[in-house]
């Protein structure tokens, strides 16, 4: 039996009233809140920085994960944890010394995780895998909400774990990315224990229900 958690991704959120969208989704059982900032250069928008993270903070009541999106993310960690984010994650993609990086995150006292796209093999995380708290797969390519689940993620989360077990950690698996009722029972079966949904949750119009949906189907299939 394994908990899952279930992030609702704000980037979907009404952004004039994200106090009353994360509060539905908090009401419906959201374990986080997922916070996706992007700077216009790794991906091409541009969302949110530390000063909405720090808004959200007086009012969630969940730990704010923060996924960063961004070239060069060392730049902005610090900001981040200050300003209350309590899991910060980073690409591997635009990372060069990945482990100093991951280690600075645990030292600020935030979860540290590392982030894969959907091209960048599980392997990747060979040399990291023991050191992260958490790995975080994209499911679709960053930078916009709504897009369509990338079939052979499935067997991404699967490779993944065996990476994660080899190391002998049991690091939990977040995946990003299309996610929704049709496919969270899958995607929990191959191995993810946090979900991340924008649209499937935020996109609704009612977010409570819609949160409170996924995490049957996902308990479902992790046997709670």
């Amino acid at each position: 039996m394994r908990h899952v958690q279930i992030a609702p991704s704000i980037l979907s959120a009404d952004f004039a009233a994200l106090g009353r969208d994360i509060a539905a989704a908090e009401r419906g059982g959201a374990d986080l809140i997922h916070v996706d900032v992007m700077d216009g250069h790794f991906v091409p928008p541009i969302t949110i920085g530390p000063i909405v993270v720090r808004a959200i903070k007086r009012i969630a009541t969940r730990t704010l994960d923060v996924h960063l999106m961004v070239d060069d993310p060392d730049r902005f960690i610090d900001d981040f944890v200050a300003a209350g984010a309590g899991m910060v994650s980073v690409h591997v993609e635009t990372v060069p010394h990945l482990q100093r990086t991951v280690t600075h995150i645990k030292k600020l006292g935030a979860k540290a995780g590392v982030v894969l796209n959907p091209s960048t093999p599980a392997s990747m995380l060979e040399d990291i895998a023991g050191d992260v708290d958490f790995v975080l797969v994209m499911s679709v390519n960053p930078g916009y909400s709504a897009q369509e689940f990338i079939p052979h993620t499935i067997q991404k989360l699967q490779r993944v774990r065996a990476v994660l077990a080899a190391a002998g950690s049991e690091a939990p698996i977040e995946i990003d990315g299309g996610i929704s009722l049709a496919n969270a029972g899958e995607v929990v079966a191959a191995g993810a224990s946090i979900l991340v949904a924008g649209n499937a949750i935020f996109g609704t119009s009612d977010a409570e229900a819609a949160t409170r949906a996924l995490r049957a189907a996902a308990n479902k299939a992790a046997g709670v």
